[in-house]
């Protein structure tokens, strides 16, 4: 298919051939397997298995049917994938975190959506799942599934700059925010935020910030629209307007991850721990 219907291929497997052969090269070796008795699946073979399950939404029979490989192997190969993908490329995906990168993302917040000072918009997407045993109610959320949460921080162009992944759906997204790693390296200062700086000639000196919602905390690093009970003057008004405008882009890119990877439109059967 490669070779002959380019469109087919990557609405196949929703990434171009280049992309393929470069993730490839850099996680072919973690997940080849020796030959001992028999000829093992190739990495290439285990790769399109583990993004054709990503990319389509299907369960792991059919997936199984489509590439004529056992069950049990299909399990096997989408685990050691997925977890050979992550290990080799979040380094690539989340660089060090500096004080040039935060200056960069608030440049392109400015220049983008026409607000100062913001380093990235942060939000939590409840990614259903199975409910796993004995669970009880820890992860039903007030949607009526049950879930787990992926809090993320996007940048002004849709792209993910730090995640927190695997609290309860259950929880709130502040909560969740107050004892993650994140929120821990905001609190305490130690994530290299730039010194507060001036947005306007001879102006007050205002500090780097998130944007978030109404379900975080109003602090000196997160920025929360005025509340929409009271009575707001016109100020207000156009404030909430440009900060929703710049919050916007993390749930413009949560939605684009799970358009493109389908598997997280259903209700995930997997092992939380």
């Amino acid at each position: 298919m490669q070779y002959i219907d380019m469109e087919k291929y990557i609405e196949y497997l929703c990434i171009d051939i280049l992309t393929f052969h470069e993730l490839l090269r850099l996680i072919g070796p973690k997940i080849e397997k020796q030959h001992v008795v028999r000829s093992p699946i190739p990495a290439s073979t285990r790769l399109e298995i583990c993004l054709r399950y990503l990319a389509s939404g299907d369960n792991m029979s059919s997936i199984s049917f489509a590439f004529r490989v056992g069950l049990n192997t299909v399990s096997k190969i989408i685990s050691e994938t997925c977890e050979a993908i992550w290990n080799i490329l979040k380094k690539k995906v989340f660089p060090e975190i500096t004080e040039d990168f935060w200056r960069e993302k608030a440049n392109e917040f400015e220049t983008q959506w026409n607000f100062p000072n913001c380093i990235g918009a942060i939000d939590g997407r409840h990614m259903a799942i199975v409910a796993p045993p004995h669970s009880g109610s820890t992860y039903f959320n007030y949607k009526g599934t049950h879930s787990i949460v992926l809090l993320a921080i996007a940048d002004a162009n849709y792209c993910f700059t730090a995640v927190d992944i695997g609290a309860e759906g259950r929880r709130s997204d502040g909560g969740i925010f107050a004892e993650s790693k994140i929120g821990h390296h905001l609190i305490n200062n130690t994530c290299n935020l730039p010194l507060p700086r001036s947005i306007v000639e001879n102006g007050s000196q205002l500090p780097f910030v998130l944007v978030c919602d109404e379900a975080f905390a109003l602090t000196s690093f997160m920025m929360r629209p005025y509340p929409r009970a009271n009575d707001l003057n016109l100020r207000q008004k156009v404030f909430n307007y440009r900060l929703s405008r710049a919050r916007r882009i993390v749930e413009c890119a949560s939605g684009i991850f799970t358009a493109r990877w389908r598997i997280f439109r259903r209700s995930l059967s997997t092992n939380i721990m």
